[in-house]
């Protein structure tokens, strides 16, 4: 859905000496600034990390209006809330913990010295653009990388100006020049110059299935997401008028854009019809069989889903299948009888329509609600409301995804926010999805570490590394001698942008010197 939507919106005139020589000059610009902000302290680097989502934080209700008027989907209010919760709150919730310091383990033996990727190039959705831009930058920020951000073309216009926004606040906060960057004109040879080149250390994909496993088939290292088709089973024993509430909420939330959402609805006859009138009482539109009909016909064509109606509202998707709805209904329901290829309806809808399949036996419900994952959507997320912690784990133990919410709604809970999962936008999806990560994507995910390990005889003493703090060179001054022993330094003025941009003048004319030899030649292939 997202690439054919980014095919037809952007330019493929240009030439791959061109892309490659533009993408070379941008990362070596991103490799010096990652070099220098590998010799930050914690204390700077923390001040840039929050200067930059207290930015974030500032413009999140500016940002969601624009980009809900340059994309013409999704809710403003609900976008405002996506791109506060990747500011501040993302931040505190790694706030504790250390990728700078060294990790010193006496009992093993082990010292650990974080190593930062280097550069990042990132790519986003026209879905949740600007959450995703505030979520990868800090996470680099908290990681010490540099990022080279590639937005949809469907929201262009928004996505640099936010960049650029969290650029300026990153470099007044002392970061170096270089270490935020943008594609203002992004084109399918330039991205794939960006996603091949060897300057390239890792590549954070965020989108649709082509563009992800073009990340994976580029030769660097990736970390991409799968589709979604969250099942959501409401089992007998479920509080119903609350799972009728949740599944609402949750899938009219910002009309359904997040690939978290709820996309086919299972549930026992002896549930059914109370769930329906709760389900109505809440906002929801139940289709009869010729409503579910038009609505299979509007939304999937024989080249797949209707892009159209990514995060229109519910009652736009009605009126243009000629269904009359209630004008405050927030989603449809639509009831269907078989689940698979058959079925489109059982498949993602990145729009506020639901699936709805009663099941005979709750041993049907858990194998439909694992043939719901297996047609898309394997790895990804799935839904559950009971008061059964036995039918709980069932369920999680059958369906083959790596996060499974309780009592909440999927589209926030999934994503790490109305849980208390590990918040992101960029969902892994592990061995079932065949991605390279399971878990929800964090800063973790962009550092290693070397291991210093000594021999393990007990004759053989282990150093004093509680003393020893690296050495941060460059615009920071070292950790003092008479510190706090295994602490991180005194906090040292913020670096200003003028002064490292100074340090070493003769090694940057040197870099600009092979960086104009290099984009010569290869502008003569």
């Amino acid at each position: 859905m997202e690439a054919s939507l980014f095919n037809s919106l952007i330019d493929i005139s240009e030439s791959p000496a061109a892309s490659r020589g533009q993408a070379d000059l941008m990362l070596e610009r991103a490799r010096w600034a990652a070099t220098v902000f590998d010799r930050y302290d914690r204390d700077a680097t923390m001040r840039i990390v929050d200067a930059v989502a207290q930015a974030a934080h500032e413009h999140a209700a500016e940002f969601a209006k624009k980009v809900v008027a340059e994309s013409g989907f999704g809710v403003a209010e609900h976008k405002k809330i996506k791109n506060e919760l990747t500011a501040k709150p993302l931040v505190d919730f790694y706030r504790d913990q250390d990728y700078v310091n060294l990790r010193i383990d006496e009992t093993r033996k082990i010292v650990e010295i974080p190593r930062p990727a280097g550069v990042v190039f990132a790519l986003t959705p026209s879905t949740n653009p600007i959450a995703t831009i505030n979520y990868k930058v800090l996470l680099c920020l908290m990681t010490r990388n540099a990022i080279v951000m590639s937005p949809h073309p469907a929201v262009r216009e928004t996505s640099i100006e936010a960049v650029r926004i969290l650029a300026r606040a990153a470099e007044e906060a002392g970061a170096p020049a270089g270490v935020i960057q943008v594609l203002e004109q992004p084109s399918i040879p330039l991205v794939d110059a960006f996603m091949g080149s060897d300057k390239t250390n890792v590549i954070l994909a965020t989108g649709g299935t082509p563009m992800v496993r073009a990340a994976y088939s580029s030769g660097n290292p990736a970390i991409g997401v799968g589709p979604g088709n969250a099942p959501v089973f409401v089992d007998a024993s479920a509080d119903v008028t609350k799972a009728a509430q949740r599944i609402v909420a949750s899938k009219s939330f910002d009309n359904s854009v997040l690939c978290t959402n709820e996309s086919v609805l299972i549930t026992l006859p002896e549930v059914e019809n109370q769930l329906k009138m709760a389900l109505k009482s809440s906002g929801a539109y139940i289709c009869s069989d010729e409503d579910t009909a038009a609505l299979r016909r509007f939304l999937f064509h024989p080249r797949g889903f209707n892009v159209e109606a990514i995060g229109r509202d519910a009652t736009w998707i009605a009126q243009e299948c000629g269904i009359r709805v209630p004008t405050n209904t927030k989603i449809l329901v639509a009831p269907i009888t078989q689940i698979g290829v058959e079925e489109p309806m059982s498949r993602e809808k990145l729009c506020p329509v639901l699936a709805m399949h009663v099941a005979k036996t709750r041993s049907q419900a858990l194998s439909q609600s694992r043939a719901v994952l297996r047609l898309t959507g394997a790895g990804h997320s799935a839904a559950i409301h009971t008061k059964d912690e036995a039918s709980a784990i069932d369920y999680a133990s059958t369906v083959e995804v790596y996060r499974v919410v309780v009592n909440a709604p999927c589209s926030q809970g999934a994503a790490g926010f109305a849980t208390n999962l590990a918040p992101t936008f960029t969902i892994g999806t592990g061995f079932f999805g065949r991605s390279s990560i399971g878990e929800n994507v964090g800063p973790q995910h962009l550092v290693h570490w070397t291991r210093v390990a000594y021999n393990s005889d007990t004759d053989e003493s282990f150093g004093n590394y509680q003393e020893i703090g690296r050495g941060f060179r460059g615009a920071l001054p070292p950790a003092p001698a008479d510190g706090v022993p295994g602490s991180a330094p005194a906090a040292p003025p913020a670096p200003q942008p003028s002064a490292i941009s100074s340090i070493d003048s003769a090694t940057k004319d040197e870099l600009r010197r092979l960086i104009a030899a290099e984009l010569r030649d290869l502008l003569r292939k």
